[in-house]
């Protein structure tokens, strides 16, 4: 098939048949098998490497590795199952690698942590911020912040419930992890950035209409010029 064929129909076609024409040597398709499923599996290698070069890296690997591998899916799970388990895997491979972490991640056992560090870095207020910057913006990066600062295990868990609406055992069959895991997780995740958001909330709230430097300073000299032009009461 030639790509502009793939590519003006390929919206309507199933992952079923993307992987049939894959596997028949059809290029074309896995393209657009990419373009369906980059943004969840860029989000699934983000959450677990906090880093955006790291995982446009690792799902490059990962993409090569399920066009080598393809003929072994056999549709046990989703498609899209199956991918985000090789992302998942590549990215833990790889953040096993690297040395700006001390401990290495399990995503599949019960992490330790501590809650005071925990708490002290989820309510860490952002300090730079562009000031002119539009809200919608500020916004998402203030979230992008606080999910990057949630433990592995519980980050991986709310970017597949939360951001890719995966159900409970879609989540749980992609991590290898029981559903109860999953719900306890994700609660926890929740909490966890609800908390730390309302901190940075109650944060910016004094800030709010702030009235220091030039202002203040303005403000002080043009009242004293017009206390010097009243008259002295009397005593």
């Amino acid at each position: 098939m030639r790509p502009g064929i793939v590519k003006k129909t390929g919206n309507h076609l199933s992952d079923a048949e993307i992987v049939q024409r894959v596997s028949a040597g059809d290029k074309s398709a896995f393209e657009l098998l990419m373009r369906r499923y980059n943004r969840p599996l860029y989000r699934t290698a983000r959450s677990i490497l906090r880093d955006d070069a790291e995982a446009e890296d690792v799902l490059q690997e990962s993409y090569l590795l399920a066009y080598r591998s393809l003929d072994k899916f056999r549709g046990e799970s989703s498609l899209s199952t199956w991918l985000t388990r090789i992302v998942i895997n590549e990215a833990v491979a790889r953040s096993r690698k690297t040395a700006r972490r001390a401990e290495i991640i399990q995503l599949g056992g019960e992490p330790e942590w501590d809650n005071d560090a925990i708490g002290a870095s989820m309510s860490q207020p952002m300090t730079e911020q562009p000031e002119h910057a539009a809200l919608r913006t500020e916004v998402r990066r203030l979230i992008e912040k606080k999910i990057d600062d949630l433990p592995e295990a519980f980050r991986t868990v709310f970017m597949l419930r939360a951001l890719e609406e995966m159900t409970v055992e879609e989540t749980a069959a992609c991590l290898d992890i029981p559903d109860a895991t999953v719900r306890t997780r994700y609660f926890r995740a929740k909490g966890l950035l609800r908390e730390s958001l309302s901190s940075e909330i109650d944060f910016a709230f004094e800030d709010a209409f702030s009235f220091d430097g030039a202002r203040c300073d303005r403000i002080v000299s043009s009242v004293l010029a017009r206390l010097t032009d009243l008259p002295t009461s009397d005593a």
